[in-house]
């Protein structure tokens, strides 16, 4: 059966250096994505392909 699905967020704020904001910025612009769905896809893809502790 089909179902609707409202996904939730919410709000954080992060500290980050300021090479790595204006590096991420010029590749969100590039791609035409928001900064914050840029950050979004990094994370994901961090915590997905991470090594895990027993390898």
């Amino acid at each position: 059966m089909f179902e609707i699905k409202k996904p939730t967020s919410s709000n954080k704020t992060i500290r980050m250096p300021d090479d790595l904001i204006d590096k991420m910025e010029k590749l969100a612009a590039h791609y035409d994505i928001s900064f914050n769905q840029l950050v979004v896809q990094c994370c994901e893809y961090a915590l997905g392909n991470m090594k895990k502790e027993n390898e």
